[in-house]
């Protein structure tokens, strides 16, 4: 995941007209292009949402789950769109027809090989900044989670691998184990 090296900023106008296949994020003006998601990615984003999902649905809850692609404005200007994996988002006047506008409550993200970095360092403060409650990143080629509770500020993780059950924070009761999901 590169950064264009140009002194261009970009804008939310540039993003929505990138050509058709092509994706990429905004982050603070800059594009940075996204490679096509591996086997395993996809499996696990698939299962995690719709085990998400499913337990809204049947606590009967407020918050709506959406896979990438699905575009996050995370600030109130037109320079950062991310496109996280997995976004929750409970308050509804957040969605619009583009997508949602400010923090989701929860943000997944799927490690692939080429964006760690990102995920673990740039996305982190991102997501920090932005308000989002709860951040995991999910990573396939270590087998592990690290969950982040943004609302209290911790930068430290806590750490599970994909044999452990990992809880939700935003949903008492919500407990996600990836081996299991994976039907591993």
């Amino acid at each position: 995941m590169e950064a264009r090296i140009e002194d261009v900023i970009y804008t939310e106008k540039d993003y929505y007209d990138l050509p058709a296949g092509k994706r990429a994020e905004l982050i603070e003006g800059l594009f940075y292009n996204m490679s096509a998601p591996s086997e395993i990615h996809q499996r696990l984003l698939m299962n995690i949402a719709v085990d998400i999902h499913n337990y809204i649905k049947e606590k009967n809850g407020d918050c709506r789950v959406y896979p990438a692609p699905f575009a996050v404005k995370l600030f109130n200007d037109d320079k950062t769109i991310v496109e996280p994996d997995i976004s929750v988002i409970c308050d509804r006047d957040k969605l619009t027809e583009r997508g949602c506008s400010g923090a989701p409550d929860w943000i997944i993200e799927i490690v692939s090989p080429s964006n760690s970095d990102h995920d673990y360092i740039k996305k982190l403060k991102l997501y920090l900044r932005a308000g989002v409650k709860e951040y995991w990143i999910v990573n396939p080629d270590t087998r592990t989670v690290a969950v982040y509770k943004l609302s209290k500020q911790d930068l430290v993780p806590d750490s599970f691998n994909f044999e452990d059950d990992v809880p939700a924070g935003i949903y008492d009761g919500l407990i996600i184990n990836i081996k299991n999901i994976l039907g591993e």
